[in-house]
């Protein structure tokens, strides 16, 4: 992992801003992907040197008006302007941040709701680690299950992107949505590790990683296909757990009436039949044989 997160961030942001997007014209050949270090610059209102110098990690205090000027020129939304600053260890308006434990204890209350709420569900920690799931969620796909890891099933677990027939299109999201996610804390051991085996797996998430692209969390629309129930349209709720760090309750569910309900519906009822024929065998089990 990079000592130098600011500077790979600013310079692979800038590489992807095109001269045209801030009314700089071109003639000739470019050798440079994107805007130019010297172009940034006098963009932002600094010199060249003080730009080169945060590029290089060779200074690593900027100010915030600094950074937001910055942001501006390379065309940041207000989640990706808040991820820079954070780079900086500039976070104005949020408390500081403990280090993330190694093991996260999810709280029992939320737990209590994983068995009541009666849809597919599970808690998620900020490096998308699964931290626990109901027998709806892992009936829904496999890999929704305690000790996965999401990015990691979507970019390693072919099996599984069989049930998901847009991955493919919500790859680069994810990865975006990671790195807002974890923020400053790229030098996380778990993180570091994650990172390196899925770069190390995939060529398209070290393509995807290299952009630094981020973006705000939240749920959505995701379409899925399950081999007894058939698609599904379902929509993905992500709820904050509160007294954690960073935790998230994430749930599906279906438009009321609508035969992605029925199959959620139906999905329960296998669930709840294969969860009464485990117990059933294993009671059966733990009868001691009779004497003869």
């Amino acid at each position: 992992m990079s000592d130098n997160p600011l500077g790979d961030h600013l310079r692979a942001r800038r590489e992807l801003v095109q001269p045209a997007d801030v009314g700089i014209r071109v003639t000739g050949v470019r050798r440079t992907p994107g805007l130019r270090r010297e172009e940034v610059a006098t963009l932002a209102g600094v010199s060249a040197d003080y730009y080169l110098r945060l590029e290089q990690g060779r200074d690593r205090n900027p100010s915030p008006q600094v950074l937001e000027a910055l942001a501006r020129v390379l065309g940041l939304d207000t989640t990706a302007t808040a991820y820079l600053l954070g780079l900086a260890g500039i976070r104005p308006t949020v408390p500081a941040r403990r280090s993330r434990p190694h093991r996260q204890v999810v709280p029992a209350g939320t737990r209590q709701l994983l068995d009541v709420i009666g849809l597919p569900a599970f808690v998620e920690n900020r490096a998308f680690d699964i931290l626990a799931a109901n027998s709806l969620a892992t009936e829904l796909a496999p890999g929704l299950r305690a000790g996965e890891n999401r990015l990691r099933t979507m970019f390693l677990d072919h099996d599984e992107v069989e049930r998901y027939p847009e991955w493919p299109q919500q790859r680069a999201g994810m990865v975006a949505a990671f790195r807002t996610s974890i923020g400053a804390d790229v030098d996380d051991p778990d993180v570091v590790q994650l990172v390196g085996e899925l770069s190390l797996g995939s060529e398209e998430f070290r393509r995807l990683w290299a952009r630094h692209d981020v973006r705000p969390l939240g749920g959505g629309a995701v379409r899925m296909w399950h081999p007894e129930v058939g698609d599904l349209e379902l929509r993905r709720e992500k709820l904050a757990v509160g007294g954690t760090d960073g935790q998230l309750l994430v749930v599906h569910h279906a438009e009321p009436g609508s035969p992605s309900a029925r199959g959620l519906a139906l999905l329960g009822s296998l669930a709840a039949t294969r969860t009464a024929a485990a117990h059933s065998a294993t009671e059966q089990s733990d009868v001691p044989a009779s004497g003869t």
